[in-house]
């Protein structure tokens, strides 16, 4: 199964770093396998900003549905909650909610959730990579906040689609911002469609 496309010219300065299909969940008779693939900010800071974009297919067959909606989306946002995790962000906090329009027409209206949370810093890997946190230094100094976003939508399947990325400033070279950094990764959300819709 392919992942969904996401729109080449909103990936300027990015690069894929994984895609893999497994198992999202299993829910009694109902099973979800996901297609994703994964791209990382190709800058110095650290943590990198990152970003994703999932396939679900459902077995049975089952077409979207309110009740299956409810279940993927509660699936998806402890799904990302482990993602975070295994990026060293912590202490994950649900910050709001609201609904996104998606650049397919074809596509519903989008659930996007807000996150909060710190990222714990490797000072080696801080220092392997020439770059510096957030917080101006090594990451010894503490966890660096991040904000992290989680998009869920439905065409004639499950879409998924979010990323995080570093809160401050001192984390973003050449005048770019945390605002920017939020702008790039709602259109790339927007931009996500399914490979039958491309």
């Amino acid at each position: 199964m392919d992942p969904p496309v996401v729109s080449a010219d909103r990936l300027d300065g990015w690069r894929r770093v994984d895609q893999a299909t497994d198992r999202a969940f299993v829910a009694g008779p109902v099973s979800v396998t996901a297609s994703t693939v994964v791209y990382e900010r190709a800058e110095t800071p650290v943590p990198r900003p990152f970003c994703f974009a999932s396939r679900l297919q459902i077995r049975p067959d089952t077409a979207p549905n309110a009740a299956l909606t409810r279940l993927v989306e509660r699936r998806a946002r402890a799904g990302f909650r482990d993602r975070l995790a295994e990026r060293g962000i912590e202490t994950v906090e649900r910050r709001g909610d609201r609904e996104i329009a998606i650049d397919d027409p074809a596509a519903s209206r989008a659930s996007l959730w807000t996150f909060r949370g710190g990222c714990r810093i490797d000072a080696d890997l801080s220092a392997s990579d020439g770059a510096r946190g957030a917080d101006g230094g090594d990451g010894a100094d503490g966890p660096v906040p991040v904000e992290a976003l989680l998009a869920v939508w439905t065409t004639d399947e499950y879409l998924l689609a979010g990323g995080a990325y570093p809160l401050g400033d001192e984390a973003y070279p050449g005048g770019r911002t945390p605002d920017d950094a939020r702008r790039e990764l709602l259109g790339i959300v927007r931009g996500v469609r399914s490979p039958s819709g491309t």
